[in-house]
């Protein structure tokens, strides 16, 4: 066993107690998927069986059950995996709920060059596939060769559907926008007779060229984006008309004192350079960076952004493993108004465990994504091996006074090990968890429910 200074020991038997005490509280967690938190991550039920990874790959508290929305045997887009990244529904208008928009985060600098983005139809490039969940009926909604591992994707208050690229360097320049540098930002207008076609897509460079992956817009119609990088920032597109992202003004967040919580601001950027790297104009004027930022949800007057390396006992450091040897993590809320603030609310070691697979020791690390559950929760999947689902209560209290509320528990675990939980979203039913899975040791990507079957 390593020798560890007095510093890490303390880290170390801190993790311990608290793993301890988050599993040994059986209270159920209440709301419409209402659970009791399942003991520890899958390590001690991984399996190589095809019949279990493609059925029930996950460990789930009792009373649920998981079923698969659809897979690659509906859609086989790709000669290999599908990566089904993101997931929204129609969430308003007619027939709203009925349809699952998804990314599928394939990438290559050339025609399969890598073994993913060569299609079964010989070509290449992203795509966004759709599912009639009224007849299971699933189809590729558009694709194009220059599309690059399509990940971000959102419903707009306008019925109009917005993804977008995580890519740091573009290798496939967009025609409509070759001056880019990195991933941008597309509209995709469904035809209103039929949602499962796509009547147009225009590119929105104006909403920057980052490695985007999480989408978020508020009330105003104001577009929020991510840089996935380890010196990402956070930015907020402000169109100049509602509902039009041709014209608008994009910010990027700039905490005070060059620290990474507390006061902060909005700070216009250099529209041009945006459009040429938003990572570069972001820089100019001293925006705050966090350690791989990717996903963002809002829920009410606060936006939540998940980072996925980043180590608040130590915010320089950018390996996402801490000096004790454990993976880290965080999530910041971000109040947003006339007066913006950030601060850490959930973080590996705080009011989560850490994690280290080596000790297959159960905790919260390299989380991914986010969804807004219906009971004001906040849903987080890790991008690791073993991938867990964390629920986080910001309405628990905080009874150690230290600034992190204690209301996270362990939802589910992948025994499927090679791959990704991803995409969590909650549609129009609140009992029900949309979450793909990519890269499945299997090599057939889904979509999955997880369904609270006591409330049905």
């Amino acid at each position: 066993m390593p020798v560890l200074n007095k510093s890490a020991m303390a880290i170390a038997i801190a993790s311990l107690l608290l793993s301890a005490s988050v599993y040994a509280d059986s209270t159920i967690v209440n709301g419409p998927m209402g659970f009791n938190p399942i003991p520890s991550s899958a390590y001690s039920e991984i399996t190589t069986d095809t019949d279990t990874l493609n059925n029930e790959p996950w460990v789930i508290p009792e009373g649920f059950s998981q079923s698969i929305v659809s897979d690659e045997s509906d859609l086989d887009i790709y000669l290999a995996n599908d990566w089904h990244d993101m997931n929204t529904v129609n969430e308003t208008g007619k027939h709203a709920g009925r349809y699952l928009y998804r990314t599928h985060e394939v990438r290559g600098g050339a025609m399969g060059n890598d073994g993913n983005s060569a299609r079964i139809d010989g070509a290449s490039g992203g795509a966004v596939s759709v599912v009639d969940l009224k007849t299971g009926k699933t189809k590729e909604v558009v694709g194009r060769a220059d599309w690059e591992a399509l990940d971000g994707i959102v419903w707009t208050p306008w019925k109009t559907v917005l993804f977008a690229e995580e890519v740091i360097t573009s290798a496939r320049p967009d025609p409509d926008a070759p001056q880019a540098t990195s991933g941008l930002v597309y509209e995709l207008k469904l035809d209103k007779k039929n949602p499962t076609t796509a009547e147009s897509v225009t590119v929105r460079p104006k909403l920057g060229a980052l490695s985007h992956e999480g989408l978020e817009i508020d009330s105003k119609g104001n577009v929020y984006v991510i840089d996935e990088d380890r010196k990402g920032s956070i930015y907020k597109f402000v169109p100049t008309h509602y509902g039009d992202l041709s014209e608008g003004q994009l910010y990027a967040l700039k905490v005070a004192n060059g620290a990474k919580t507390g006061a902060a601001e909005w700070v216009a950027l250099d529209m041009a350079q945006a459009q040429i790297s938003a990572r570069v104009a972001a820089s100019t004027v001293g925006a705050t960076q966090f350690c791989r930022p990717e996903d963002l949800e809002r829920l009410g007057n606060t936006l939540y952004a998940v980072l996925t390396c980043e180590d608040v006992d130590n915010p320089a450091n950018l390996s996402g493993v801490n000096a004790a040897g454990y993976n880290v993590g965080a999530v910041v809320a971000i109040e947003l108004g006339k007066k913006p603030s950030v601060k850490y609310v959930v973080a590996s070691g705080k009011n989560t465990p850490f994690e280290k697979h080596t000790t297959q020791t159960t905790g919260f690390a390299k989380v991914d994504n986010l969804a807004s559950g219906p009971d004001g929760k906040l849903w987080m999947v890790e991008d690791n091996d073993y991938s867990d689902i964390w629920v986080f209560d910001p309405n628990s209290g905080d009874a150690n006074n230290d600034g992190y509320k204690d209301g996270v528990n362990l939802f589910a675990s992948l025994k499927d090990k090679p791959a990704e939980g991803t995409g969590i979203y909650f549609g129009k039913d609140p009992h029900t968890l949309f979450v793909n899975i990519q890269h499945s040791g299997t090599g057939n990507d889904k979509t999955m429910l997880i369904t609270n079957r006591k409330a049905k």
